[in-house]
């Protein structure tokens, strides 16, 4: 969170939420996310093997009003665009076509009927034939086609695994993965929450599951907005040639529920869980919860390492890419608002004019500027050493 306000920003979902709950709404709830920012969002692999555009991260989902994801998203771009170095107006122009976006496909999607918008999907061959410029849309073309083409066998197992003797385990990446050395406890815990986990899977899943045999288990250090959870990468195979790379991540309680209230689930693996199958268009036919040992009392949710994710690389944009981009991630928080709430009553709120769009480019740049500030005192206390700072390293 130190690098820089972006950073920042995306691991202070808690304090956003904070300050959200005591700002005006129009009392609409909707299955949230609850981080919406720009980087949460991505384009995925469906069942189907189709590549779709939607939110990939919901470790913070809760049913609650629908303008504080708006909000969050909305400001990420702004923030996105000073640490790139671009200018007011281009920063501007990313929260118009993001909130304008929104604004007009909730129209479009509460005169749907409720299946057609249920099957609704923003695939990714369409959204690359609406990029006007040629070179952009070429690149964005080059970057989807060598997604779909990679395979867990040609590309992620040798890259994440080495041979010990006469079989596969994870490779090694300090500081990001490494294994358990010191004690077997790890191992147990996570082979025990295993096979809780394929209990919430249906029927035909756990006969897909039972296919394969856990290989390896090693820890996977998470991003800034999930630091200091337990994660797991679960290696397993059905035969020499059949690798299968999941991911366990714990779960913790939503920021949002001291502000939106406490989750229905007993679970919050079970949270995150539903969550992913109420706002997403295809979820991972792995998709599933956990927990662990009761004297640990951690819940998890297990999902695909990887499949075909293509995320985004926010760090090099300019203008048009800010702009494309925000387009997209207003028509997806739009599909993911509508298939939970009433996108009729969130419409009709919003309106056909651009009132409620001007409203939120003079909010975000007021929580950008305090997003700085924030970020500034947090490296100040940090160099008077009044918080401690632990900084990694790789090998």
């Amino acid at each position: 969170m130190l690098i820089s306000p972006f950073t920042f920003y995306r691991g202070s979902a808690l304090q956003m939420a904070s300050d959200l709950a005591g700002t005006p709404t129009s009392g609409i709830r909707v299955q949230a996310c609850g981080d919406a920012h720009l980087g949460n969002f991505r384009g995925f692999a469906t069942p189907e093997r189709r590549i779709v555009f939607d939110i990939h991260d919901l470790d913070e989902t809760l049913p609650a009003p629908w303008e504080w994801d708006l909000k969050r998203l909305a400001t990420s771009f702004v923030v996105a665009c000073r640490d790139n170095g671009l200018g007011k107006d281009v920063a501007e122009e990313a929260v118009l076509m993001c909130v304008g976006s929104y604004r007009r496909h909730m129209i479009e999607f509460s005169e749907m009927p409720v299946l057609e918008l249920w099957y609704a999907r923003l695939e990714a061959d369409d959204l690359i034939e609406d990029i006007q410029n040629p070179q952009l849309r070429k690149r964005v073309e080059k970057r989807v086609a060598r997604e779909k083409s990679r395979s867990a066998l040609e590309h992620d197992f040798p890259k994440l695994t080495t041979t010990v003797g006469e079989g596969a385990i994870i490779r090694d990446a300090r500081p990001t993965i490494y294994h358990w050395k010191t004690d077997r406890q790890f191992d147990d815990v996570i082979r025990e929450g295993f096979a809780k986990y394929r209990e919430t899977l249906t029927p035909d899943r756990r006969q897909l599951i039972d296919h394969y045999s856990i290989q390896d288990i090693a820890i996977k250090v998470v991003g800034v907005g999930s630091v200091g959870t337990v994660c797991a990468i679960i290696l397993l195979m059905a035969g020499e040639d059949e690798p299968l790379f999941l991911q366990l991540k714990e779960a913790r309680s939503s920021v949002l529920e001291p502000y939106a209230g406490a989750s229905v689930f007993p679970n919050h693996g079970q949270r995150v869980v539903a969550g992913h199958r109420l706002m997403q268009s295809a979820s991972d036919i792995f998709l599933g919860w956990t927990a662990g040992r009761r004297e640990i009392g951690r819940h998890f949710y297990v999902r695909q390492l990887r499949d075909a994710k293509i995320k985004p690389v926010i760090e090099g944009w300019g203008g048009e890419e800010m702009a494309v981009y925000a387009e997209w991630c207003g028509h997806s928080l739009a599909r993911s608002h509508a298939r939970s709430g009433d996108p009729a009553m969130i419409a009709g709120y919003l309106g056909k004019s651009e009132v409620f769009d001007a409203a939120m480019v003079a909010f975000t740049a007021a929580y950008a500027d305090q997003t700085e500030r924030d970020h500034a005192a947090l490296r100040k206390a940090a160099r008077q050493k009044k918080i401690d700072v632990t900084i990694e390293r790789g090998d």
